[in-house]
């Protein structure tokens, strides 16, 4: 029977197939560290009490790639190159969703447009990683190799959507409610098409590495342009909602490195 306790848990237990999901997850954090930390160093001097929160947010993506590293360390594997067509961040730049990689290498800072901008990225992408780090959670929390990372990660992309729900509310009754709902969903109808395609393209090598069956990569196919179908149809509408958080202030004090989480 698939389920995605069953597919992951198949590329858990095959030292390629493991080293390529660690490896593009890793890259894919690192790359968010950099992001965040170019953005945390740009904050424009009106927004500087954002500056810190942003600088957490790349610390955490920082610690995520060192996690998933370290996990490939405990095997004794070496990080795979990660192929083109998988990786996320760099698609989702491509489609000009975000904050372009040239405009962050400049000592310019940035505008309260591109403020918002980043935090509606960030708000569609971590709604992204909240889901799938909790589902994760869900099958592996008890993991004897996983778990504890697992849970450290799950927690902060909580921390991290919180965060963007609380300080894209600020900027909306701030007057800028109708551009904040146009970006999120130009974000959410980008998001959705580069995750069916980085979808595809890793169960295409994940089904090589692992020798699935044609008709089981079939099936896999089906299921992914079928969540597609209905991201595109109803399922955006999750990522462009904004609520006020549970938790407050979630990215308001010094990462937490990894020693330190329970």
């Amino acid at each position: 029977m698939l389920s995605a306790k069953s597919l992951f848990q198949e590329i858990l237990d095959d030292d390629e197939a493991f080293r390529l999901f660690c490896s593009i997850a890793a890259g894919g954090e690192s790359q968010g560290g950099w992001e965040n930390g170019r953005i945390a160093a740009l904050v424009p001097p009106a927004l500087a009490e954002l500056a810190p929160k942003v600088a957490r947010h790349g610390a955490d993506e920082d610690k995520h790639g060192r996690i998933f590293n370290a996990l490939l360390k405990q095997r004794g594997l070496q990080p795979a190159t990660v192929p083109y067509e998988t990786d996320y961040t760099l698609l989702l730049e491509r489609q000009g969703i975000g904050l372009a990689h040239d405009r962050l290498s400049r000592e310019e800072p940035l505008t309260e447009h591109e403020i918002i901008v980043y935090l509606s990225h960030s708000r569609v992408t971590e709604q992204r990683a909240s889901e799938q780090m909790r589902l994760l959670l869900k099958h592996f929390a008890g993991h004897p190799a996983l778990g504890r990372a697992v849970k450290m990660i799950s927690r902060d992309e909580d921390n991290h959507l919180a965060y963007c729900h609380e300080e894209l509310l600020r900027f909306a009754r701030a007057g800028h409610g109708r551009t904040i709902q146009s970006v999120l969903r130009e974000c959410a109808r980008a998001e959705i098409r580069v995750y069916r395609d980085v979808s595809l393209a890793v169960m295409r090598h994940m089904g090589t590495l692992l020798g699935w069956p044609r008709a089981k990569s079939a099936l896999l196919v089906a299921g992914i342009h079928a969540m597609y179908a209905y991201e595109r149809a109803l399922g955006w509408r999750r990522m462009v909602s904004l609520e006020q958080p549970a938790l407050r202030d979630a990215l308001g004090g010094p990462a937490v490195p990894e020693t330190e989480y329970a």
